[in-house]
């Protein structure tokens, strides 16, 4: 199903019905992208569990997938091209040179 298998960019939600976490966990992981994820829970501890788990640039918990400027935003796999916005972002494509005169 493409809205599965390929990165989406839209307003789109995919619900995929899973029996537990670890087959959750297995799903998020099982794409070649891995640019933003959404986690839905009311149990945080749960999510602060699984978020290390999730191969993802980014993680929302109960929210949709967006960036901020404040933030440093990009993917993992084959989703971008590094990290963007934020410091990090500059740095990310920034050469940086040093130069010493005596």
């Amino acid at each position: 199903m493409p809205v599965v298998d390929e990165e989406v960019f839209g307003p789109v939600a995919a619900v995929i019905a899973v029996r537990d976490e670890e087959e959750a966990i297995k799903v998020a992981n099982d794409t070649p992208y891995g640019l933003g994820a959404s986690l839905w829970t009311k149990n945080i501890a749960k999510a602060k569990r699984i978020i290390p788990r999730i191969e993802s640039g980014s993680v929302f918990v109960n929210d949709m997938v967006k960036s901020d400027p404040r933030l440093p935003f990009g993917g993992v796999k084959k989703s971008g091209y590094g990290r963007e916005l934020s410091g990090f972002g500059l740095r990310e494509f920034t050469n940086i040179k040093t130069v010493y005169i005596k």
